[in-house]
């Protein structure tokens, strides 16, 4: 049953990375839109993110019980050491939802709308920058068990530029994500044309990150290179993700912009199972040595519980959420006015 866990733990960090990180992507492409077309980028991006928006941090709510129940060490661990960078994605999780929330239903319009939107957009990007910083410092082997300051114990642990790296490619991609669902929900070919250039610049934004994570890896004497690149499954994985990549941009210029969905969430899969296979099951690495999934767990009664309630849960969660989106598709397109305080996104 450990395994049913672990499963649903990668699962769910997939499914945010894919769902919340084209959520968050949405408010990156708002944040590089010109003045003149960002009431059209908005009314778009409400119809490609409405059917998750709801739904996406349920995916990191998972992940986190998960943690909690089942990997109590890692979970502690990883909430004392990274506690600053964790706090700022909490808070820009609420500073995004919050203004998302005001700046279509606050009754009054006047200049307050601008910094609603300007919440958004900002926080829409520290999300993700401080989630890839998390997502970094897990395997940088920085978080030092014994650190005796504060400093040792609670900014070196995750300030870095590998980790920054991380945190810029994570942004890139999400926004990348974003660019590639938006193409989809276009209503015109100006339009459609503009968020290819959109796309064309976060895939160029994501390949110069990640040759940055390489660079600053190889620095800081991180062995990423042999972790992708020093197994089969690696190997094979972003063989796959760069095919995919190509087929996406030729299908794309071919004017089939659904199916270029599917291969972004197949490249995006890819890579996070290329990252993260050759060093499984050591989700977290510190200085001491390294925190593993198979190790330190939880109790075994407490991990089949576990188990048995993400299967059961996945049961009620799956089709429901697969309805939600089915609706969403069905509906009358939004009439969605440029006056963002008017639309309604349920």
């Amino acid at each position: 049953m450990l395994y049913v866990v672990i499963i649903f733990l990668w699962t769910s960090i997939l499914l945010y990375l894919l769902m919340g990180g084209a959520d968050f992507g949405a408010g990156i492409i708002e944040l590089f839109t010109s003045k003149k077309n960002v009431a059209q980028t908005r009314k778009t991006l409400y119809k490609a993110i409405g059917p998750i928006w709801e739904a996406n941090h349920m995916w990191l709510i998972i992940a986190i019980v998960i943690l909690f129940v089942g990997f109590p060490v890692i979970y502690s661990t990883m909430s004392i050491y990274l506690h600053i960078p964790l706090t700022v994605m909490l808070l820009g999780i609420i500073a995004r939802g919050t203004a998302f929330t005001f700046r279509h239903y606050d009754a009054v319009v006047d200049d307050m709308q601008n910094n609603y939107n300007r919440v958004f957009a900002w926080s829409s990007f520290i999300t993700p920058l401080f989630l890839g910083i998390i997502a970094g410092s897990a395997v940088s082997g920085k978080i030092d068990l014994q650190a005796d300051t504060f400093m040792t114990a609670y900014i070196y642990s995750w300030l870095s530029w590998f980790t920054l790296s991380v945190g810029l490619f994570t942004v890139a991609i999400c926004g990348f994500l974003a660019a590639i669902y938006l193409i989809g929900e276009t209503e015109n070919e100006l339009e459609t044309n503009r968020f290819i250039k959109k796309a064309i610049m976060m895939n160029i934004a994501a390949v110069v990150c990640g040759a940055f994570v390489f660079l600053t890896a190889y620095l800081e004497q991180i062995p990423l290179l042999s972790w992708i690149f020093g197994n089969m499954v690696g190997i094979t994985a972003i063989a796959m993700a760069t095919v995919s990549l190509v087929l996406l941009w030729y299908l794309l210029f071919k004017g089939k912009t659904k199916i270029i969905r599917v291969l972004a969430g197949f490249q995006i899969s890819m890579i996070l199972l290329a990252v993260t296979f050759n060093h499984f099951p050591n989700i977290v690495i510190v200085k001491q040595g390294y925190l593993s999934l198979t190790e330190h767990i939880g109790n075994e009664k407490t991990i089949t519980s576990l188990a048995y309630a993400l299967l059961i849960g996945s049961l009620f969660i799956l089709p429901a959420l697969g309805y939600l989106v089915y609706s969403f598709q069905k509906r009358d397109s939004e009439r969605v006015p440029d006056n963002t305080n008017s639309v309604d996104k349920h």
